[in-house]
């Protein structure tokens, strides 16, 4: 009797030195395009005679079209590749730049600030989900941390750079600034990205398969908390990115380069916390760890809320501003790993359900910190305080008995299993290669 050849396993690419810089420049996308006019949103809200709360709807915009982008862009690479959509999008996001450059109006430029988020959507799955195909294990923790590292550098970046440009040029030469940086990462991802994708490991096309995977995912308990999780922290962070720059300047008067500085030192503390997070998680395990950053968020929420109805001093706002991002950033590196590391066959999908959570609800919170006016920093502060709570709460209610077990067991649920276990009998377990990792 013949033997049947079986059929060949997916070759995994090999990652050069060079592509843990890309994929940084990648988880870029995000905060570089919500951070760098920041400064200049009073300006910019002035300048096409709008009021506050409309101008923060170009912060919304963008936000919405990261989040319902990643829901398209992440079972599109899932299908395609990493590759080819990645850049695509980078292009798109280029002309998007030049568009809200040349705005006319804020009509004009909430629309193009929309297209905006929808291209730099693809840059956020792809970096996610490229570290999914290479990482597993403690490296993939590990890999999640430095992106959450590599997120709040580049929220450094933004601010700081968005005030000196303020002292050379409008808002628009921020937004022209950003076209010019997505030219220098579409060359480096062109010439420095290869496909992380192997043809054997693609999903089939279609609506069927893409809602298949939604409701796979959101069947798992465990995932399903992650989503919550991160779609609350998401909403408390967002709106400190558009609320800020109206409590810091419009409350307490500080000028755009003061402002810059401030933010950068809670940025700061997003990279450092993260960077803990990442290595925290990866020694010990993932649920004590969000714990603790859910813990600190709540605290910094109910402190920044404290801080606004009892007229407290700058001091007091900094300090419950950097608590409440330093307890986000630790939430993410081990939600992320949590959620995505039983789907090696649709790390893309569950990529983009993930964001959809974090950029869609803070979406919807970030106009709410303008409804008290830009004299007022309650609105804020009940934001703030609100959604750390709720993602608190979400975090309780599965992941409780988890906390004293030993490290890589899940919470109970469907499809509940241990986390180092692949969810797919026929999905292949990617390898890692030693240095590739960020």
């Amino acid at each position: 009797m013949t033997a049947t050849a079986s059929p060949p396993k997916p070759t995994q690419p090999r990652a050069g030195r060079a592509l843990p810089v890309v994929l940084g420049l990648l988880t870029a996308f995000g905060p570089i395009s919500m951070d760098l006019y920041l400064p200049v949103l009073p300006a910019l809200t002035a300048d096409l005679g709008t009021h506050a709360s409309t101008a923060q709807l170009t912060v919304s915009a963008c936000l919405f079209g990261l989040a319902f982008g990643q829901l398209a862009a992440g079972p599109l690479s899932d299908r395609f590749g990493r590759r080819r959509p990645l850049l695509i999008g980078i292009v798109v996001y280029v002309f998007a730049s030049l568009l809200c450059a040349v705005s006319p109006t804020v009509e004009v430029l909430i629309g193009a600030r929309l297209l905006q988020g929808l291209a730099a959507s693809v840059g956020i799955v792809t970096a996610q989900a490229a570290g999914r195909d290479l990482y597993s294990g403690g490296r993939l923790v590990r890999y999640y941390g430095r992106l959450a590292v590599l997120g709040g550098l580049a929220a450094i970046i933004g601010p700081v750079i968005g005030g000196q440009i303020a002292l050379f040029t409008d808002w628009r030469g921020a937004f022209a600034f950003l076209a010019v940086a997505g030219t220098g990462i579409l060359a480096a991802s062109a010439t420095a990205f290869p496909e992380t994708l192997p043809h054997g490991l693609r999903t089939a096309g279609g609506l069927a398969p893409m809602m298949h995977g939604f409701r796979r995912l959101l069947a798992d308990r465990t995932f399903t908390s992650c989503f919550l999780v991160a779609a609350f922290t998401g909403a408390a962070l967002f709106a400190y990115l558009a609320g800020a720059t109206y409590v810091l300047q419009g409350v307490y008067g500080l000028s755009p380069q003061e402002y810059a500085l401030a933010f950068g030192l809670n940025s700061l503390g997003y990279m450092v916390f993260g960077f803990a997070s990442g290595r925290a998680s990866e020694r010990w395990s993932e649920a004590p760890v969000l714990a603790v950053g859910l813990v600190m968020a709540a605290a910094g929420g109910i402190f920044l809320f404290t801080t606004a109805i009892a007229h407290l001093p700058v001091w007091a706002l900094i300090v419950s501003l950097l608590v409440l991002v330093s307890g986000i950033a630790v939430t993410n590196p081990p939600s992320t790993s949590l959620a995505l590391a039983g789907y090696p066959d649709m790390a893309g999908t569950a990529s983009s359900l993930l964001g959809l959570a974090r950029f869609g609800l803070g979406g919807v919170a970030a106009p709410l910190v303008g409804l008290g006016g830009s004299g007022d920093a309650t609105a804020l502060g009940v934001v703030a305080a609100s959604t750390t709570a709720i993602a608190g709460l979400a975090f309780w209610a599965s992941f409780a008995g988890l906390l004293g077990r030993p490290k890589g067991v899940r919470a109970s649920g469907a499809g509940a299993i241990p986390a180092h276990t692949n969810r797919t009998a026929n999905a292949t377990p990617p390898r890692t290669r030693r240095g590739a990792c960020l």
